[in-house]
């Protein structure tokens, strides 16, 4: 299978170094705007040659575009144009809906699909591309029924390569679960990290005290915003409701620690432990 990666980064570089390394590949193509990063792609092997975007697409029997989501939006329309009955076009982007509209009524849709694995890092860059990160992870598959049936079973033996498990949902659905499972916890990262830069700018030891806890609550807030923004701006109302509910929960627990209301604080906490038998399932 010959495979076309257009955005080398995390994600992109990730699924080539294992596409390849798992023999699902047997040469793979890249394209990157950014020149240091496509070099970088073919000097290490992530990839077998660096094309540009004209001979991604027509190399790739697979074409994974694997870039932040505006930037997806706007170039997989052009992709679609120009690939042939044979060719399959998928993205890998956090949010589906847009994307999905986008390219609804275009005559090659069936030769799309719209996917998005549930891994990765706080890192970016081909440089930060690691095997076995999908290993485990979950496989969102969106809006199958308007992909071609073999096209689909195709993509989803390609991502059982990389061990993931594959969930299938609608693609609007799927913008408003991420914005509570994965969303949020990026907003929340990026907030702790602001709280405790500012009080370090009067207490300079502040760091020295950090320990697991805070750098696992933090890890998220090194995430690149040239990826993140552009999920924030396209899942906006999804994450204004999550931002509501979550501001009302520090608000409740403000309010209890306030008023020295232990048995509150003791039932909120019995409460969210709750989640434990969620993430063991």
């Amino acid at each position: 299978m010959k495979l076309s990666v257009i955005g080398l980064g995390l994600l992109g570089g990730s699924m080539a170094l294992d596409l390849k390394k798992r023999k699902f590949a047997d040469r793979v193509y890249g394209f990157d705007k950014d020149s240091v990063h496509l070099a970088y792609a073919e000097k290490v092997g992530l990839i077998d040659e660096a094309v540009d975007m004209e001979g991604a697409i027509k190399n790739g029997e697979i074409i994974i575009v694997a870039v932040p989501v505006n930037a997806a939006i706007k170039i997989l329309p052009q992709i679609l144009d120009k690939i042939s009955d044979n060719q399959i076009v998928i993205d890998v982007a956090s949010t589906k809906a847009s994307i999905c509209e986008r390219v609804k009524y275009h005559t090659n849709r069936k030769r799309y699909v719209a996917c998005h694995p549930m891994a990765g890092t706080e890192n970016s860059g081909p440089w930060s591309a690691i095997s076995g990160m999908f290993d485990g992870k979950a496989l969102i598959m969106c809006d199958t029924e308007d992909s071609d049936e073999k096209a689909v079973q195709t993509i989803r033996s390609m991502f059982e390569t990389l061990n993931m498990n594959p969930m299938f949902f609608n693609s609007v659905n799927h913008d408003v679960h991420v914005a509570y499972v994965s969303h949020i916890s990026h907003i929340s990262s990026f907030a702790l990290a602001l709280t405790v830069l500012e009080k370090e700018k009067n207490e300079k030891n502040i760091f020295n005290l950090a320990s697991g806890g805070f750098a696992s609550t933090v890890r998220l807030a090194k995430s690149s915003a040239e990826m993140w923004v552009p999920i924030f701006d396209d899942n906006q109302r999804n994450i204004a409701t999550v931002l509501d509910t979550y501001i009302e929960k520090l608000q409740d627990f403000k309010k209890m620690l306030e008023s020295d209301d232990i048995v509150g604080m003791t039932d909120y906490i019995n409460n969210a432990n709750r989640v434990k038998k969620v993430l063991n399932k």
